[in-house]
């Protein structure tokens, strides 16, 4: 009997789009907790509301990115966590950084 990571019985019950899913909605809730703790943010506001068109668009953006360098599961799934945590703009200026532009 083989043991599988967390992402992988993720990925095996609800197949890979779900997961990638979960992995954009669990960055962005980092990235409000953080807000919330700070005390720009309550918890259960209309800030919350805008998070869910975010992490959508950061789970597309991340598994192409995954996709475009190779990755597979569970390391596709971290980086499209990390890439909804950072949210569009974090994103656009760790890819700027990356390819050597600055803005």
């Amino acid at each position: 009997m083989t043991e599988n990571s967390f992402i992988e019985t993720i990925n095996t019950l609800f197949g890979g789009a779900l997961t990638t899913l979960i992995g954009a909605f669990t960055g962005r809730l980092m990235y409000h907790s953080g807000e919330v703790k700070l005390g720009r943010r309550r918890f259960f506001g209309k800030e919350l509301l805008w998070e869910i068109p975010v992490a959508i668009g950061m789970a597309i953006i991340g598994e192409a990115a995954a996709n475009y360098l190779g990755l597979g599961q569970p390391v596709s799934t971290g980086l499209v966590a990390t890439l909804a945590y950072l949210g569009p703009r974090g994103a656009e200026a760790l890819i700027c950084s990356w390819l050597g532009r600055k803005k």
